[in-house]
């Protein structure tokens, strides 16, 4: 007898099914929120990211020009007992500027230092060195593009030059000057020997820079004598100097001081300069660039742009032996 087994296969019935459209649009809502959140954060990053470059190179471009106004203030010469010049600030702020927006301050500065870098720094180099120690400075502030003087407005910022004139021909051309102005224009003219020569560029971006001038001045004080400070600004505000010269006799301003509650303008004359202050607002890059989008800011709205997109650095510098 054959058995014959028979094997018996069952199906089940299928269990899957697909998403429903409700669980789609409510993964799609998530996701959603999942990405708007992403692009927040990386906006917001991005956005610290680039405010943190801006601050650190406008901190760069600060700290280059005070450190090198700071050496050269440090080591200023100034003689006594003469009529000669030995320097020279002037607030000649240039009058171009991208899209009007020119630069409410700036100031020209001429003076005698015992730079250390005379001589392209090669001091006591036979043939290079050609004796003397006290050198010319000239610094100024102008809105051009420090590499090429006919590029468009697109490539033009507000650059700082230093101008160094070595002790051999500071001796023989501007030592013993009574218009130090005069003489070194004279000496400097245009081309290479120009101060706003690519060669003499310090930093860029520099928009506006005030220096303050703290002068000593000995007033008599019943049967004494005491020593008050007065500071004195060059710039175009009324209550500062346009213009300031000192002599080895003199401390002269242009308008002349008119006197404090304190100090006279003759005894002003008679006074010693016993610090420098430097002031200066450095432009973000993006300023900047946004300057050049902005015609002729004036007023509130100026002030408002300036203050978002700059950062303010000063100094105050000792003056020895002047």
């Amino acid at each position: 007898m054959k058995i014959q087994a028979r094997s018996t296969i069952s199906r089940c019935p299928a269990t899957g099914r697909g998403f429903t459209l409700i669980e789609l649009l409510v993964a799609m809502a998530i996701t959603t929120v999942i990405i708007a959140i992403l692009v927040s954060i990386t906006s917001l990053s991005l956005d610290t990211w680039n405010r943190s470059r801006s601050e650190i190179r406008a901190a760069r471009q600060g700290k280059s020009m005070i450190d090198s106004m700071a050496r050269d203030f440090e080591s200023l010469v100034i003689r006594k007992g003469n009529n000669f010049q030995w320097l020279y600030a002037n607030s000649n702020p240039s009058s171009d500027g991208p899209r009007g927006n020119a630069s409410p301050n700036a100031v020209d500065l001429i003076f005698f230092s015992a730079a250390t870098d005379r001589y392209d720094g090669q001091i006591g180099v036979t043939g290079t060195d050609l004796g003397g120690d006290v050198s010319t400075i000239g610094y100024r502030l102008t809105y051009k593009d420090p590499i090429d003087a006919s590029a468009t407005d697109d490539f033009k910022t507000f650059v700082l030059y230093r101008k160094i004139v070595d002790p051999k021909d500071t001796f023989d051309n501007l030592l013993g000057q009574t218009d130090l102005e005069a003489s070194f224009t004279t000496l400097t003219g245009t081309g290479n020997n120009a101060v706003d020569n690519e060669r003499n560029f310090i930093c860029e971006n520099v928009y506006q820079f005030t220096v303050t001038f703290h002068v000593d001045v000995t007033i008599p004080s019943g049967t004494s004598q005491t020593t008050v400070s007065v500071p004195v600004a060059v710039g175009k505000r009324s209550n500062q100097a346009s213009e300031l010269n000192i002599t080895g006799s003199s401390f002269v301003t242009t308008p002349p001081f008119s006197g404090s509650s304190v100090v006279t303008g003759s005894q002003l004359q008679t006074g010693r300069v016993s610090s420098v202050e430097i002031s200066l607002t450095v432009l973000t890059d993006f300023g900047l660039q946004q300057l050049r989008k902005r015609a002729n800011l004036t007023g509130t709205a100026k002030n408002e742009f300036i203050a978002k997109n700059s950062y303010q650095y000063s100094k105050l510098i000792p003056i020895s032996g002047s």
